[in-house]
């Protein structure tokens, strides 16, 4: 793979990447939530989701996914049903008037729970296994090696992991996490809100493409 091509997909990835989505709105309130190490966990397990598709796709599954709308159906809802949970629990957790200061941190919560937040977001959401399948008929010829696999699988969990660890990493610094923490009532309600409202809408979606099939 020349240089050219690599700096290609690198930038398409890191796009793809860079769309605004559930996938941000996690990573931002789990940062909120448990700071620096709690957002790196969300985007690190996020990215090695993104490349357990990569590797997939190498598989076939991506190709199985367009062709059986089934079972692309199947997994929207499991993602739908995940983004719900997700929201619904975070309202439930909110509390009002919450504010911390960095002498007064929020409690923090499992990172363990944040990093399977962070894997199950990108892992239930079958739209990236169809992006890793134009990705590959774009970027991988008919005789690549095992070599120019790995490459691609790596650059795709570095960039996407590469970029939300950024983000954690800016909203994790101590002026603005403090601006944030003090506001996290109010973050939390309304990315929990999204959130929720994100999965009910492709709940119903996905239910109603079932029943048409």
């Amino acid at each position: 793979m020349s240089l050219i091509t690599w700096l290609s997909l690198a930038g398409i990835c890191l796009l793809g990447a860079m769309a605004p989505g559930p996938s941000l709105a996690v990573v931002v309130r789990n940062t909120v939530r448990n700071g620096r190490a709690g957002g790196l966990a969300t985007a690190i397990a996020h990215g090695i989701a993104v490349g357990c598709y990569a590797l997939l796709t190498v598989g076939g599954l991506a190709l199985a996914l367009r062709e059986s709308p089934a079972l692309f159906t199947a997994l929207q809802l499991g993602g739908a049903a995940w983004l719900l949970h997700l929201g619904l629990r975070g309202l439930r957790e909110a509390a009002p008037g919450v504010t911390a200061t960095l002498d007064d941190t929020l409690p923090p919560g499992p990172l363990g729970r944040d990093a399977a937040e962070g894997f199950l977001i990108a892992f239930l959401n079958p739209k990236i296994a169809l992006f890793m399948l134009a990705l590959f008929s774009q970027f991988l010829p008919a005789t690549a090696n095992p070599g120019t696999h790995t490459l691609m699988v790596a650059t795709i969990v570095c960039t996407d992991a590469g970029w939300y660890s950024l983000v954690a990493m800016l909203l994790s610094r101590p002026r603005w996490l403090q601006r944030l923490r003090s506001r996290a009532w109010l973050i939390d309600r309304l990315l929990s809100t999204t959130l929720a409202l994100l999965g009910a809408g492709m709940l119903l979606h996905s239910a109603w493409q079932l029943v048409i099939l």
